[in-house]
């Protein structure tokens, strides 16, 4: 009689479904589904247009409580903003991200229920929401529940998730902690999804480290049609901060929290020390979430962190164009009305979707002697974008703003690679079995499809919100 038990079968492919982070560069959202592991890489909201901010409403194809786990590949709203209702919805699993990104997510996502919840009462107060009445997302209690969750990794370090799932984050240069990370799933198979990337020339980080290969990839398009000029674009930026207090203006910077006022705040200092930011200007930071993102950084710096370029350790006014004015309280915010003093304010957030930015936005945006600077990327639907884009009138809480104040846009200043950087990221690898190009809106992410299928001869795919394919 045999009594050899039958062999066990052989592990099936895993599935990867596009939730988020399609045709558009928020929400960011991918599940991979295994025979023993059920997991998301990244957890997003999504903004800007009404339809997509409609989409954070509508509950997600699945049971949040069957999530094993979620990955987590930066601290940008977009990729991260969607936790704390995942979990009052059931998700009860570990959030799988690098120190630094734990800490910056708490500010993110504390700051977003601050928010939602002034938004709401807002609505409620003045009657503008369909809703009646109007509720948020989710609240703070919902934030310290997902706080708790998190399970920071560090960099570099193979994590088995569940039994045959293995997870390692790589630097990714986009923000201080931010990652790109891969996946060795039960079968063998692997899959890298990209996050954000970061530039090689971001001037207090170390570039990305390069891809080295999966049989799956999932790579950010969000300049896919762009490339950067940044000698360029430092000196648009320079000349728009000279001309603009030599009129008597204002120079409003609506700029993320997260990074971007840290490196505002980097080229400010160089302009203060070659005279070109004059000694009394006073250069202004209103966002509480980006004071508080600031010392995060500077405890980077004074552990010196591997993430930082070797070049700027050493350099203690890297953060620090003096005067520099810290606007801790609103009634410190709201203060500035009063100023006549010519100045550099900046205040997040970085697309004007909300913050104290938007209070500055409707008292500056009226007079010609001011300027707007958006110095990174604005999707579209967002206030940031309309002004790229030319609108003379912008609506806020309800009420139509003119504008009459200078736009500046330098898109360079943004923290993602443009369609050059991504390749060259890619360059060095074996080529993927398919590519997918997400987090960009439709005509970046066609165009740097072409540009991988011209220059590398892979295959490159612009998947569709709630494709699921077969990752082999």
């Amino acid at each position: 009689m045999n009594t050899t038990a039958p062999p066990s079968p052989a592990p099936r492919p895993g599935l990867l479904t596009f939730l988020g982070g399609v045709g558009t560069v928020t929400g960011s959202k991918f599940l991979v589904e295994t025979d023993h592991a059920r997991l998301m890489v990244d957890c997003g909201l999504f903004q800007g247009l009404a339809e997509l901010r409609r989409r954070n409403r509508r509950p997600l194809p699945l049971d949040p409580a069957d999530v094993d786990a979620v990955v987590l590949t930066h601290a940008h709203l977009d990729h991260c903003g969607y936790l704390p209702r995942l979990v009052r919805d059931g998700f009860r699993g570990p959030v799988l991200t690098t120190p630094d990104t734990a800490r910056l997510a708490e500010l993110i996502l504390r700051d977003s229920a601050h928010l939602l919840r002034e938004e709401a009462d807002h609505a409620n107060e003045h009657g503008w929401s369909k809703h009646r009445p109007a509720e948020p997302l989710y609240d703070d209690e919902d934030v310290e529940n997902t706080l708790r969750m998190f399970d920071p990794v560090p960099l570099d370090a193979d994590v088995e998730i569940e039994a045959g799932t293995v997870l390692r984050l790589n630097r990714a240069g986009h923000i201080l902690g931010s990652a790109w990370a891969h996946l060795t799933l039960e079968d063998g198979h692997t899959l890298a999804v990209s996050g954000d990337l970061g530039r090689p020339v971001h001037p207090l980080l170390r570039r990305p480290e390069p891809f080295t290969g999966a049989d799956v990839l999932l790579v950010e398009s969000t300049y896919g049609n762009r490339h950067h000029e940044e000698t360029a674009a430092r000196e648009w930026f320079a000349r728009a901060v000279e001309r603009t207090l030599a009129r008597g203006g204002t120079v409003v910077v609506p700029s993320f929290a997260v990074d971007r006022t840290e490196v505002v705040l980097h080229e400010l200092a160089e302009l203060r020390r070659s005279g070109r930011l004059p000694a009394g200007a006073p250069v202004y930071v209103d966002s509480p979430m980006a004071l508080a993102a600031l010392q995060v950084y500077r405890d980077a710096f004074a552990r010196r962190s591997p993430e930082l370029r070797p070049d700027v350790l050493d350099d203690t006014t890297a953060l620090d164009p003096e005067p520099f004015e810290l606007v801790h309280s609103l009634q410190e915010s709201l203060a500035l009305e009063r100023s006549a003093v010519p100045s550099v304010l900046v205040s997040a957030s970085g697309m004007a979707t909300g913050g104290r930015v938007v209070h500055h936005l409707r008292r500056l945006l009226p007079d010609p002697r001011n300027t707007v600077v958006v110095v990174g990327y604005a999707a579209e639907g967002t206030r940031a974008r309309r002004l790229v884009d030319g609108a003379r009138v912008l609506k806020m809480y309800g009420t139509y703003v003119p504008v009459r104040a200078e736009v500046v846009n330098v898109p360079a200043f943004s923290a993602h690679a443009d369609a050059a950087e991504v390749v060259e990221w890619l360059r060095a690898a074996p080529p993927p079995s398919a590519t997918y190009l997400v987090h960009g809106e439709p005509e970046g992410a066609q165009a740097l499809r072409d540009r991988i299928d011209r220059e590398l001869g892979w295959t490159a795919v612009v998947p569709r919100s709630g494709e699921r394919v077969v990752v082999g």
